[in-house]
């Protein structure tokens, strides 16, 4: 069901979920997501800094030597380990001391005339913590390592503060879960029946519905429908607050959202989105005030069918990108290529296809050559379920609503599908590179997004971009933050019916344990899916799910990146990827797979 009914060529490009079912209760938050505490890490190490004229702040024997004396004294078994950049040295205790030999060693250290000081090495933990948004957990296309876009990842550096994103679409339903990062924005429909605010264009974006009463009300084919609240959905991905114990949580929860209404009755004009193009993007438009907030990033979740794009769209799109925003599009719902449709067509934005929670393409998503990269967009219903309904709404994209009918009413919540949800996940990205590094230009965000995405898990038939952006490997690929040692093997190990076949990495040259968030790459080339178990088995025999058994996922083929808690594990070892065939009929082999400390 559309969105909105096409006027000028142009109509929201959100297949729509309405009055969808309450969802089944959705899947565990992954443990290494769930919200803990800090742990109490016990101290292992402590750090001695000798004054300059000693002989321990040159020598590492003396140092050494020193260690050692100290731990006859204190009856621990102290270490000299390394020389630290600033001339420290760090002393190990031996294994894990309790509080009381803790003190008893720095009292040592501190009691000696040529030590300037002495304090324990602590740890420190990444302050990016999962939000406590009630409805988080549903929302898989954030974080679930299938068709997720790996979105926790990135907020250790970045939030998105700075950078104001325009939402140019049906207006701004009024919701306290976006209030707080809502800033003015214009109205740009000019005819007053389709604006049905009783003028055209003015500074208020409230979103009046975009119902339609009849069928034929929009032009021939059309049909009736409720109102969308489309725009308010959107803005609800990119940057619905996070961390308020409420609803969802945004892709770029610090950014700010700027409403830009122009979809109404029937859709919207090119005249009037090339205009609200330029506007939002800090460009002049007769007769409007200038945008007090310019948008760095613009997101247009809309389209319709047209073999080229047209000059008043792509003049807008050059305008915007010669000032320095970046333009992200839908690529459309019609299970066609996006090179027939508008603005998707256009030259110097990004064109995002939809892909589904088990990491497909969404069946009714748009491809080829022209999408640029794939986001998650969602399935409410299955391509073989009867148009209108909704049967899979946890498989959605869950996000800010309103639930009035035809005029606005009580805010709530519901998971839509559509490139619409896709192209959304994409500009909340874009706001994170920016508030980031803001030297970036729309080609730098749009070559860092491509060039980071991962191939599809699923399949994509007619051509997906890249694949599914991954944030987080895009935020750190700009920021210069190391990926971390990689250990692989490309061996192949074939995978008989009904058994268990298991390919071996042995990490050398790490000291202490794995990481809490350990990268296992997969990449199993296998027929019905569903059939295959998938576990990680540290070197001690411990092991970890990675992928269960689905009789329902006939999909070929395991291409994903699970993130793992592994710190209770001594890194260095030899571990395995297991992986058991559970049914009879397929078969297939493990082609590669790499761990990421």
């Amino acid at each position: 069901m559309a969105a909105s009914a096409v006027i000028a060529g142009v109509a929201a490009t959100s297949s729509v979920a309405l009055a969808a079912t309450p969802p089944p209760s959705p899947k565990p938050v992954p443990a290494s997501q769930s919200m803990t505490t800090l742990p109490a890490a016990p101290v292992e190490r402590v750090i001695v800094t000798y004054k300059s004229k000693a002989a321990e702040a040159k020598s590492n024997a003396a140092a050494a030597g020193d260690a050692t004396a100290k731990g006859t004294e204190t009856g621990e078994s102290l270490s000299f380990e390394r020389r630290l950049a600033g001339g420290a040295a760090l002393v190990d205790l031996g294994g894990e001391a309790s509080k009381k030999d803790v003190t008893e060693v720095m009292s040592a250290f501190r009691a000696d005339p040529s030590v300037a000081s002495v304090e324990p090495d602590i740890r420190a933990y990444a302050m990016a913590v999962t939000p406590n948004d009630t409805e988080y957990p549903k929302q898989w296309d954030l974080f679930e390592s299938t068709g997720g876009m790996n979105v926790p990842g990135a907020w250790d550096k970045t939030t998105g503060s700075g950078v104001t994103v325009a939402v140019i679409d049906t207006g701004y339903a009024a919701h306290t879960d976006l209030a707080a990062n809502v800033v003015s924005g214009y109205d740009f429909i000019s005819t007053s029946a389709d604006a049905r605010d009783g003028n055209g264009r003015d500074n208020n974006a409230k979103d009046e519905g975009d119902w339609n009463a009849t069928d034929g009300e929009c032009g021939a084919g059309s049909k009736a429908s409720n109102s969308s609240w489309h725009g308010t959905h959107v803005a609800g991905t990119v940057a619905a607050t996070a961390g308020n114990s409420k609803g969802v949580a945004g892709i770029a929860y610090n950014a700010k959202i700027q409403p830009v209404r122009v979809l109404g009755k029937c859709g919207g004009s090119s005249a009037d989105i090339a205009d609200a193009i330029t506007w939002a993007s800090g460009g002049t438009v007769p007769g409007i005030p200038a945008n007090p907030n310019p948008a760095k990033v613009i997101n247009m979740s809309l389209g319709g069918p047209n073999a080229t794009c047209p000059s008043v769209y792509q003049n807008a799109i050059n305008g915007a990108v010669s000032r320095g925003t970046t333009v992200v599009v839908a690529a459309g719902n019609s299970n066609a290529n996006a090179a027939g449709f508008t603005p998707a067509n256009c030259a110097g934005v990004i064109n995002v296809a939809s892909t589904s929670r088990e990491g497909n393409r969404s069946f009714y998503s748009n491809f080829g050559t022209s999408v640029d990269v794939a986001a998650p967009g969602g399935e409410t219903r299955r391509a073989t379920d009867t148009p209108g309904t909704v049967t899979t709404p946890e498989n959605g994209i869950l996000s800010t609503l309103n639930s009035g009918a035809t005029t606005p009413s009580a805010e709530n919540y519901k998971p839509y599908q559509g490139t619409s949800m896709a192209a959304p996940h994409i500009a909340g990205l874009a706001a994170l590179l920016e508030s980031a590094k803001p030297a970036l230009t729309p080609a730098d965000i749009e070559s860092a997004i491509k060039s980071n995405a991962r191939p599809l898990p699923g399949s994509c038939t007619g051509g997906c971009g890249t694949g599914i952006a991954d944030a987080a490997k895009t935020v750190n690929a700009v920021t210069g933050t190391p990926g971390g040692t990689t250990f692989s093997n490309a061996a192949d190990v074939t995978i008989a019916d009904i058994s268990t076949a298991s390919s071996s990495i042995a990490v050398t040259g790490r000291t202490g344990n794995a990481p809490a968030a350990l990268k296992v790459d997969v990449d199993i080339k296998h027929s019905w899916r569903g059939d295959l178990v998938v576990d990680l088995v540290a070197p001690d025999g411990t092991v970890r799910n990675l992928k269960t058994s689905s009789s329902s996922d006939s999909a070929d083929n395991v291409i994903a990146t699970y993130t793992v808690d592994a710190s209770s594990e001594v890194a260095n070892g030899t571990w395995k990827l297991q992986v058991r065939d559970v049914a009879s009929g397929d078969t297939g082999y493990i082609d590669a797979w790499s761990l990421t400390f």
